[in-house]
This record gives C-alpha cells, structure tokens and sequence, in this order.
C-alpha cells in the first residue's frame, strides 16, 4: 500500500491555486477536466515531491472543482493536511503577506495552523528541530479554528 492523494473539493480554482501554488508553493503536477462529468482535477505535489509525484503520480492533493456549485461547508471532517516546511517563520510569514490568517501560530517554533480558501485545514510543521522562539509569533493568539 503507498500513499497516492488526498482530495479537496474546492469552489474557486483561482484562490485555491493562489493559496496552495503560489503561497504554500506547491507545483501543479497534472489537470484533467472531465466534460461529461463536469469537473476539473488540479495534481499538486509539495516542492520535495514533484519528482516522485511525476514518476509514480503521488503524493498529491487533488483539488476538484465541481462545475455546478455545491456548498462543501468547513471541510474539517478529514481533519487537515500536513506539510514539513524549511522555515516555519519565513512561511507563515509570506502566507501573512499574501493574506492568510495563520489560525494557530508557530509560538512553539515546530508548528503552526491555516486554512485554504475553502476552510481546509492546513497543518505547516518545521523540517527537523523546532526553531527557536521568536516574535511576532510567540505573542500571537490563535485565531478561529485550525
């Protein structure tokens, strides 16, 4: 058994590629749309996994948007994905800029919470040891869900 994908319905293809490819910095891998079925399926893979995503088609997100609108709610009912990133600062910090509120902060310096545009559930853990302490993160407050 070896881990292929986790799927996402989402509601708008443009914020959601802003948030996971352009902020997160995801790469899109592979899209299909399937007419008769009327959907769109975005592969994206994490920057350290575009190889093998592209030599064995995973891991990916799959973000699927439905052509005919649904309402999805909050999404939380496979809990959330998790992400290893170089520096938990630097990435929380440009999600920040591009307008992303992080939810649960890296006060820790090891971990920290988002959400997509579409209230997934986004978990960002530091690649090996937690960073040291730092502000503005240490004194900032969660924020809604995570």
């Amino acid at each position: 058994m070896r881990y292929l994908h986790t799927m996402v319905r989402i509601t708008d293809v443009d914020a959601s590629l802003a948030f996971f490819r352009d902020l997160l910095g995801m790469t899109e891998v592979r899209r299909s749309e399937n007419e008769a079925g009327r959907y769109t399926l975005i592969f994206l893979a994490a920057s350290d996994d575009v190889e093998a995503g592209r030599a064995h088609s995973a891991p990916f997100v799959e973000l699927t948007y439905n052509w005919d609108p649904e309402a999805y709610g909050e999404g939380r009912n496979f809990g959330h994905l998790a992400y290893e990133v170089d520096d938990i600062y630097a990435t929380c910090d440009r999600l920040m800029k591009g307008g992303v509120t992080i939810n649960r902060p890296p006060r820790d310096g090891r971990m920290a919470f988002v959400r997509s545009p579409d209230n997934i559930s986004i978990e960002l853990l530091q690649k090996g040891d937690a960073l040291p302490p730092a502000e503005p993160w240490v004194s900032m407050p969660n924020t809604g869900k995570w």
